[in-house]
């Protein structure tokens, strides 16, 4: 009798230690389909972090209007990470385990999107992301991880790169600087545009990196302006964006061309730089213009909940849950157990989901096979200046003096 006993404490050990492996939570099949996000609402990233939170809640707000996925409405549980690689893994173990969530939506920034996945994929779960770019994402062998914007970090000046090389001779800038935020995303993106330009012959004066946490722009302006750059190149987020340009006006540095990423895609922009918004580049992966699915209603939607205009951090986000939403009424589960989101994996590395940002495809490593378009301050408004079958403007070059 001992001896059964023991058998029959055996197996019950070895199903639950099976379920945790397996099937990490027990969400019923029943009621909303509870869905997690660990956000930096706080720290380094908190002003990306925020806009990423509003495309969940819009895009939960317009799939609940439509009833939901599959007949359930949705729940989405936020955790602030505060830009914090630490505390966005405990967040994940946490959602998984103890809230019994059935998704899980990834965070903003590559340096939070590595280890949340590493959480996600140890539970087998899927694990679409707004926001993590850069090429490390995408070495790391994860099977469940896809990054649902048009291009990763590398690829995102692209079309600026191409711009420029294609001027002729005699117009075609000679040396460039880069400073970039000590941020595998931010790096991603300058280091892609340097690259293609040095191959072109296009000479590096300047190449500074700079921790997060950095407030004075002086030191690496001045550099910059000691270089007399024909290009200047900022990998950056907000407010370093913000800190740099005025660094560089105040030194009256004027480059022919200056472009930053992230910073000046954010409506804050124009106000935080006052003057010197005119004529700045970025790479952007959406625009309130297109006529991509569900677009129009997107801006609508964001001007009657949070007032102001739609932006790209917003865009990412709901882009995020077209994508798992389209996944799930394909293959008709939404269930965290490996089954199923194994599933819903296989079939968005398969497929092709129209979605705010455009049409995305994913190879077999997550990354999207599209590419970001230009925008450009000319006049005071945003334009997209490249590629041309999508440009509002032409682009302005040389820019105008700071």
């Amino acid at each position: 009798m001992a001896r059964i006993l023991a058998i029959t404490v055996t197996c019950a050990l070895l199903a639950a230690a099976c379920a945790k492996t397996d099937e990490p939570g027990t969400a019923p099949r029943t009621g909303p389909v509870r869905i997690g996000v660990s956000l930096p609402l706080s720290g380094d990233f908190s002003e990306p972090g925020k806009g990423i939170q509003e495309g969940y809640q819009l895009w939960a707000e317009t799939v609940n209007e439509k009833g939901g996925l599959l007949g359930r409405k949705v729940e989405l549980i936020f955790r602030d990470d505060a830009s914090d690689p630490n505390r966005v893994s405990s967040d994940y173990e946490s959602l998984i385990t103890q809230d019994k969530v059935n998704l899980v939506f990834g965070p903003f920034s590559s340096r939070l999107v590595i280890p949340a996945a590493k959480v996600a994929e140890s539970y087998n779960m899927l694990f679409v992301e707004p926001a993590g770019a850069a090429k490390e994402v995408f070495e790391q062998g994860f099977k469940r991880l896809f990054y649902a914007a048009p291009a990763i970090a590398g690829d995102h000046y692209n079309y600026l790169a191409e711009y420029i090389t294609k001027l002729p001779e005699g117009q075609r800038p000679k040396t460039a600087a880069y400073a970039s935020l000590d941020d595998p995303f931010a790096q991603g993106t300058a280091y892609g545009l340097r690259d293609k330009l040095a191959a072109a012959g296009i000479t590096t004066v300047v190449d500074e990196i700079y921790p997060p946490d950095t407030t004075d722009f002086g030191p690496i302006a001045a550099k910059i302006a000691a270089a007399e750059p024909d290009i200047v190149v900022g990998g950056t987020q907000f407010e370093d964006s913000v800190g740099l340009v005025r660094a560089l006006q105040e030194l009256k540095v004027q480059p022919k061309l200056a472009a930053f990423s992230t910073g000046p895609t954010l409506p804050e922009f124009p106000a935080a730089v006052k003057n010197a918004a005119e004529h700045v580049l970025s790479p952007v992966g959406w625009a309130p213009t297109t006529d991509f699915p569900g677009n129009a209603d997107l801006v609508k939607r964001y001007k009657a909940k949070f007032g102001g205009d739609a932006h790209e951090d917003a865009a990412n986000g709901f882009t995020v849950g077209q994508v798992v939403e389209a996944a799930v009424n394909a293959v008709k589960c939404v269930e965290p157990t490996r089954e199923c989101q194994d599933k819903l994996a296989d079939h968005i590395r398969q497929g092709t989901f129209d979605t705010v940002v455009g049409p995305l495809s994913f190879d077999e490593q997550g990354r999207p096979e599209q590419a970001h378009m230009i925008q450009q301050y000319v006049g005071g408004k945003v334009e997209i200046v490249l590629p041309a079958e999508a440009k509002t403007a032409d682009i302005v070059f040389p820019k105008q003096a700071w």
